[in-house]
């Protein structure tokens, strides 16, 4: 197998014409014989390029609405022979086959089509068969062929012809070829999971795919190498946001960053401003305000230790006061729909802080699939879109939650799907007031979000911690009174839980023993 290999003959059929030109010239101009199609071929001819129909070379015309053009053995024994076996030079010989030497393709725009909700029968049409073929016979014989599906490869393909007068090295056509196959891999993924869509029941194979968008410095920890991938959606995201200062994302800032955003996007803004503080993917801070100021204020009086080098997320355009409260402690990002002028400028003298804007916000109901990768597979999910309204919760205590009380219920529920189980939240007038997050115990979590108000009471030199007069709401059932009672202790007067414990009854006992108001929600949820 050579290392270096000339191309004399190309084969160029691609959907999206960007760098089209300036490739096809480049190679005209090494004396590359052009074969094409359709509107490629015809893009090509308009810049005064010789190409060759395919169909002149098959002898065929396209048929059948274009859906075939390329499956012939003309055009894949071209690609597939090698060129140092006699029997296939013989066989090539034989039935008048030209090699191939490469193939440019980007496939039909299918994820595009989903994305727009095109109808069934459109979608169908711009699955790609003729493409995903040619690209896997090029690059299973990429000892001799080169396979370019992505536009970033072309000047890579045109500066290794001039360096090497014509030829390309066995490693670019290597490393093109790893590409290709991901790059199939990944639009049948798309395909079959769109499929699984539109079907009942629950698939027996799932694939996923994504497309690298970035080498990350490193994983969770130095030691470990990582790098984030996109899967081709266009919602408002951290895939999609802009960065308009600071350095690179880091693993960790992509992972809560994520997390920021997708818990403010709970938050209409039609409700008024919102703002979401995260460490270590737990909100440490939650809160409304009247203007976003207040909101981030209000969040930030939560855990104001936690607060330094988190992740804030808003619910709507960054303001210039705003941007001056945060930039005053260390701030590891910030993400929100948009920035105006007067927060750009004062958050461009924080050379370090990463700033984000979004077209919007994520669509909290938006069903997707969470994935976890476990020894020897995959766990797949639904993702938790569930919500409550004051239509759904059942008073289970002989007195019944204030209107205040149950605007603050839905508040801390709300975050409480945010929360790493056991998920501990105590709220006062829409804001978090302590949380605890990830114990093993519920009362420990209960314990640990009393302790932190309590310290920020002493911090704020406020007297009472806030969570006198505060609700609280718990992600699963408590499964004992203790839980309840310490939260009655730290000054809570109403809680929210799904419910459905053995003790339940032991634990609406206590609730009212206490004089607190409970509402059971009939949904749990749980996040590890």
């Amino acid at each position: 197998m050579p290392d270096l290999y000339p191309i004399k003959r190309a084969l160029l059929s691609v959907s999206d014409k960007t760098g089209l030109l300036d490739l096809g010239k480049a190679l005209a101009a090494r004396g590359v014989e052009l074969l094409s199609t359709g509107g490629t071929a015809k893009a090509l001819r308009e810049a005064g390029l010789e190409v060759l129909d395919v169909a002149d070379v098959t002898g065929f015309p396209e048929m059948m609405d274009g859906r075939v053009k390329t499956l012939h053995p003309v055009v894949h024994g071209g690609l597939l022979a090698l060129r140092d076996n006699d029997e296939h030079v013989g066989a090539m010989n034989e039935h008048n086959i030209g090699a191939i030497d490469l193939v440019v393709v980007n496939l039909y725009p299918f994820e595009e089509t989903v994305a727009k909700g095109a109808e069934y029968g459109e979608v169908i049409e711009n699955i790609d068969i003729g493409g995903p073929a040619m690209i896997r016979s090029a690059a299973k014989n990429h000892g001799f062929v080169n396979v370019v599906v992505d536009v970033e490869d072309y000047a890579e393909v045109i500066a290794e012809l001039e360096a090497n007068d014509g030829q390309t090295t066995y490693a670019l056509r290597q490393r093109l070829a790893q590409t290709a196959y991901a790059r199939t891999a990944a639009y049948d993924t798309a395909v079959s999971t769109w499929m699984a869509e539109q079907v009942a029941g629950t698939p027996r194979r799932r694939t996923f795919g994504g497309t690298l968008a970035q080498t990350l410095r490193y994983g969770e920890n130095p030691h470990q190498q990582a790098a984030f991938y996109t899967d081709g959606s266009t919602a408002p995201g951290l895939a999609n946001a802009v960065q308009h200062q600071g350095k690179e994302l880091s693993y960790n800032n992509i992972n809560d960053t994520d997390a920021a955003f997708a818990l403010v996007s709970e938050f209409d803004p039609k409700d008024g401003p919102a703002c979401a503080i995260i460490k270590h993917a737990n909100p440490c801070g939650v809160a409304r305000g009247e203007t976003m100021l207040d909101a981030y204020k209000r969040a930030f009086d939560c855990d104001r230790t936690s607060a330094f080098g988190g992740i804030i997320a808003l619910n709507q355009p960054l303001d210039g006061p705003t941007a001056e409260a945060i930039a005053a402690i260390f701030t590891e990002v910030v993400i929100a729909p948009g920035a105006d002028e007067d927060a750009k400028r004062i958050f461009a003298a924080k050379k370090n802080l990463r700033l984000l804007t979004t077209e919007g916000l994520a669509d909290p109901a938006s069903a997707a699939l969470a994935v976890r990768q476990v020894s020897g597979g995959f766990l797949v999910q639904d993702k938790d879109v569930g919500r409550v309204s004051r239509d759904d919760l059942k008073v289970v205590t002989k007195r019944k939650p204030s209107d205040q009380e149950l605007d603050d219920m839905l508040f801390a529920w709300t975050v409480a799907k945010h929360v790493k189980s056991n998920a501990i939240i105590y709220v006062k007038d829409g804001a978090t007031v302590g949380v605890g997050a990830g114990q093993m115990s519920r009362v420990d979590s209960t314990r640990i979000a009393a302790r932190k108000a309590q310290d920020m009471a002493e911090v704020m030199d406020i007297g009472a911690p806030l969570t006198q007069g505060s609700v609280v709401a718990s992600d699963a059932f408590f499964p004992f009174a203790d839980g309840l009672i310490t939260a009655a202790e730290a000054g809570a007067t109403a809680l929210i839980q799904p419910g459905g414990s053995m003790r339940d009854d032991e634990v609406i006992a206590a609730a009212d023993e206490a004089g607190l108001a409970m509402v059971f929600t009939n949904m749990r949820h749980f996040r590890h």
